[in-house]
């Protein structure tokens, strides 16, 4: 699994299960050992001639068979976390290079708070990847002075 080394941030292992093709890691915390999944959906439309993904995560529900998005953990490592997740978006889009990952929280806190996370990182993140912020309606190249209702990311 590849990480932001720059960052010295710590990840979880993450593997991907072969037969469902999805990440899939543990949350360790005060509320137990928490399996999350991350999948990659390719989406219907392209965005400027490129494949798109949506960045789909969460903690695993048994009964639907995916990830939901909608869980609250408050395990205490939203970095670490998040830190892991970011692997998986590095390790997709090596094997995928001239794709778009689009990610969006479940909610618009959600949504802030990687926006957050990605400034607190930006100088390393924007090494690896170009960022748009989808903003009233279209797309922009990332501003940090701003609130986006979701990102895409690809590649350099």
């Amino acid at each position: 699994m590849h990480y932001f080394a720059c960052m010295n941030l710590d990840t979880y292992h993450c593997s991907v299960n072969p037969a469902t093709g999805f990440f899939e890691f543990y949350s360790e915390g005060p509320n137990g050992k928490i399996k999350k999944v991350v999948s990659y959906q390719q989406l219907q439309d392209d965005i400027y001639g490129m494949q798109r993904f949506n960045l789909c995560f969460g903690d695993w529900d048994e009964g639907s068979r995916c990830p939901n998005d909608a869980s609250v953990t408050n395990n205490g490592d939203v970095l670490k976390v998040l830190a892991t997740v970011a692997g998986t978006v590095i390790t997709f889009t090596d094997k995928y290079p001239g794709c778009l990952i689009q990610a969006e929280g479940s909610t618009s806190s959600r949504t802030r708070l990687y926006q957050m996370k990605m400034k607190n990182y930006w100088e390393e993140i924007k090494g690896f990847f170009n960022v748009k912020g989808y903003f009233q309606g279209s797309w922009e190249v990332f501003r940090l002075d701003r609130n986006y209702e979701a990102f895409v990311v690809s590649r350099k």
